[in-house]
């Protein structure tokens, strides 16, 4: 993530396509923290009536000094509104930000299908320690650069959100970070690579028996229940679509680039063009990145084509998705000053932790610290476990998988993660400081299994933090056990 790893490069060829296959494995890898640890911010079921009396005792305070002030019944009326609004929006905004979460794992695992399947011009994917070090961090290869930070919710951190998954290049005047292939969008960078593969290769390169993970064993679930929200209505609202697509078994070129194409179609939109053969592309994000909103709801007439990424148009890009969230807030915000005859007032507060902006685990005391270098171990865990997947096959894949991965991912990294964002505590001055998860890259010893080492971890962070759940003890004592090591891995024997 540091670019260290990389030389600059304007184009991909066969002789650097595994390092440009590299490059894009770390994209995906660079998001999934960003993504998650806004998520976490959120608290997606705020008590609805407790929200009307706060949100009430503020409206009257902001009329306080005003000389046409609103009638107490109004302000009830509007607070009551207002609540039921964060409510729907609260949980709605949460589910959005996880399905893209999801589907970025979805995209790590695509590109890594393919760096697997390219025998000589490819090799195992590199997944564990790429979690970016030094933060702010940069997108390796993107220009401009600009700086992605692990944040609360904020109309700043969905304007980072919407510069990575823009279909629409953009300019600014920082820095390039890094000696990496050069990109103005995600989709510009991954069409090098398939030109590469076009072109330049046949389907003789690829090697069909290397483990890759594949459709058909239930490793990739398009909804879960927490990427799904509920309307005002309470109708369930599906974030993510069936037929948006999912994991693709990488065995020639024409498999490679479906697989590029879902990674582009997923976060920038469908490709649309218009009768001459000309891309049509949505026009929210100005030459200079700055966003602008819709005039009409996503998905109404007057908005772009380019909102969806499904052939029947149910699920949003990733792109969109983040707009959405980005202009309702703008769009809410804006009409409560407007009633209020405020200049700011932000209604996120109700329903938003006040995290802090890029914590490393040594910022906390010692007991929050040792439940952040738990929950840094099982993020990590998370990574090693998925690059044993490339090393093996068949049932102790599928174990790997299904009781690691997920179990990892649902359980025990959700409940830590939401557990410390509830936590806080006074530093020196004894001003009262905020917790989150840090999801940091933990490095596991060589002497002993990464699980051995997790378990031992977690009797630790229980001993300073009594009220760490049993449940997940339990969950990481049934984790699988896999090595760190690749020399302890028999390649393509399906066993560990």
């Amino acid at each position: 993530m540091d670019g260290t790893l990389f030389q600059l490069i304007d184009d991909v060829t066969p002789k650097n396509l595994k390092q440009a296959m590299q490059q894009a494995i770390e994209i995906e890898i660079a998001t999934i923290p960003v993504y998650l640890y806004t998520y976490y911010s959120i608290n997606r079921t705020p008590n609805q009536d407790d929200l009307a009396t706060q949100i009430l005792k503020d409206f009257k305070l902001t009329q306080s000094s005003v000389e046409d002030p609103i009638p107490d019944n109004i302000l009830t009326e509007m607070a009551n509104e207002l609540a039921l609004e964060i409510v729907v929006f609260a949980n709605k905004a949460g589910a959005l930000i996880l399905s893209v979460a999801v589907e970025e794992m979805l995209h790590m695992s695509l590109s890594s299908n393919i760096k697997n399947a390219l025998g000589k011009y490819g090799g195992l994917p590199d997944l564990v320690g790429k979690t970016p070090k030094v933060w702010p961090a940069y997108l390796p290869g993107h220009v401009p650069a600009f700086p992605i930070n692990r944040a609360k919710l904020t109309l700043d951190q969905l304007h980072a959100f919407l510069l990575i998954e823009t279909p629409l290049p953009f300019n600014n005047n920082m820095a390039e970070k890094g000696d990496v292939i050069e990109y103005q969008t995600i989709g510009q960078y991954y069409g090098k690579i398939i030109d590469c593969i076009q072109n330049d290769l046949s389907d003789s390169d690829f090697n069909p028996d290397a483990p890759q993970l594949i459709s058909g064993r239930g490793y990739y679930a398009q909804n879960n229940i927490d990427t799904v929200y509920y309307n005002k209505k309470h109708e369930a609202q599906f974030t993510n679509a069936n037929d948006s697509g999912g994991l693709i078994h990488v065995v020639n070129r024409a498999s490679a680039v479906a697989a590029m194409n879902e990674i582009v179609e997923q976060g920038e939109g469908a490709t649309h063009k218009t009768p001459a053969g000309k891309k049509i592309t949505g026009n929210h994000l100005t030459p200079d990145g700055q966003v602008v909103c819709p005039i009409a709801p996503l998905g109404k007439k007057g908005t772009n084509t380019n909102d969806y990424d499904d052939k029947d148009k149910k699920e949003l890009s990733h792109f969109d998705k983040f707009l959405e969230v980005y202009c309702g807030i703008y769009k809410i915000n804006h009409g409560l000053n407007e009633q209020l005859g405020t200049k700011d007032f932000d209604f996120t507060k109700y329903f938003v932790k006040d995290l802090p902006t890029n914590p490393m685990t040594t910022d906390y005391p010692e007991d929050i610290q040792k439940l952040s270098t738990l929950t840094n171990s099982i993020y990590t865990y998370i990574f090693v476990m998925a690059e044993a997947c490339y090393k093996t096959g068949g049932h102790k894949q599928y174990e790997i998988f299904m009781f690691g991965i997920h179990k990892s991912m649902i359980w025990i990294l959700n409940s830590l993660c939401e557990s410390m964002s509830g936590m806080s505590y006074r530093d020196a001055n004894g001003m009262l400081q905020t917790v989150s998860a840090t999801l940091e890259d933990y490095d596991f010893a060589l002497s002993s299994s990464p699980k051995s080492q997790i378990i031992e971890l977690a009797a630790i962070a229980k001993a300073a933090n009594p009220s760490l759940s049993e449940g997940v003890i339990a969950n990481i004592n049934d984790l699988p056990d896999v090595p760190i090591e690749s020399y302890l891995v028999k390649d393509n024997t399906g066993i560990l």
